[in-house]
Order: structure tokens, then sequence, then C-alpha cells
């Protein structure tokens, strides 16, 4: 009887029983800056298998060493899948320099026809220096008329704690991405500080 209850949590248990979760993503544009954050949680279950991960990129322009024209990548879902899509998104970013809108639709339109990339369970917030977009499987590339966009467990939370936050004139873009974050972590247990 014992061992049978032990085989649920070993590693070689079935995939589906395996079911991560926690990540939260958030990116506040305000004033002319972007400022995307994302905590470093991977949960399995009701356990913390990394408190640390890195879930956000910057894609740098072909030929360009200047980080303020790069874009920034945040992503929430499964890593394998995340990458996939990054890639992807990376290829088309420079068959369409400077045009991350359409680069986006693009990669969506793929994501939602092709039979391989239909199956990856993955969103991606991406922004540049004029837009921030969400990207999802369902083929919808959206940007959000607040300046504010959130993926992930805790992105309910992140999302209205920044709205309320956007009205306070003297906040910058990162104190309002940072104390919505923290707002997140307090009432999500899939996300950390």
């Amino acid at each position: 009887m014992a061992r049978a209850s032990t085989a649920a949590y070993h590693s070689s248990a079935s995939a589906a029983a395996h079911e991560y979760h926690g990540t939260t993503i958030l990116c506040v544009r305000k004033n002319g800056k972007v400022c995307m954050m994302g905590d470093g949680m991977v949960s399995m279950g009701s356990m913390i298998v990394k408190p640390n991960a890195v879930k956000i990129r910057r894609i740098m322009a072909k030929g360009s060493d200047d980080p303020q024209k790069g874009t920034l990548v945040g992503f929430a879902g499964t890593t394998a899948d995340a990458f996939t899509l990054l890639e992807r998104l990376e290829g088309k970013l420079d068959e369409y320099p400077g045009q991350l809108s359409r680069s986006c639709v693009e990669l969506a339109k793929g994501w939602r026809t092709d039979k391989y990339l239909r199956r990856l369970e993955a969103a991606l917030i991406v922004a540049d220096e004029n837009v921030s977009l969400e990207i999802t499987g369902n083929g919808d590339v959206l940007e959000m008329s607040d300046g504010v966009i959130s993926v992930g467990s805790g992105s309910p939370y992140a999302l209205a704690a920044a709205r309320a936050l956007m009205s306070v004139e003297d906040m910058s873009a990162e104190e309002v991405a940072d104390r919505a974050m923290n707002v997140a972590a307090d009432m999500c247990v899939h996300t950390n500080k």
C-alpha cells in the first residue's frame, strides 16, 4: 500500500500528474517607459520546483547592440514550448525588422494553424519602445489600451493592482510593476517575490 502512494510522487509518474504553475509576468508602459517583471517561481502541483527561474528575455534587433532597440519577451507556460515560440518570434523579427506587431501576427497565425505549434502551451508578452502585446495560442495578438498586460497564474492580481496604480502621477512604470507584483505575490500561492 505504501509503495503505491509513493509512486504518485516519483519523478517518473505520468505527465498528466505534473501540472506546472507559478508564473506571473507583468508589463507596464507609462510616461514613455516600459517595465516588464516576472516572478521566479516554478511549481509542480503543491511543490516549489525552482524559486528563481528567469522568464523574461531580450531579443536584440539583428545588427544592433543597443538594448533600447531590443524586444522584451516574457513567457508563461511550459518552458520548452515557450523557448520554441521565442525562436519562432526571433525569426519573424528578423524577417520583419522593426515591425513587432506584424511579427507577432505572423507568429500567432503559424501558432494557430501549424499542427506542431498548435499543441504548444505557453503565452507570451512582448514589448519594444512602441508597443506591448500579448500573444496566445488561440491566434490572439492583444494590445491593452491602458498600457498594462499580464499573463500567468498571478496575472489577475498583478493586472488589477497595476491598473489601480497607473493613476498615481509620481510613480514610474518600474514602481507600478514592482508594487503590483508584490500584491500578486501576497495573494497568489503560485507567485513569489
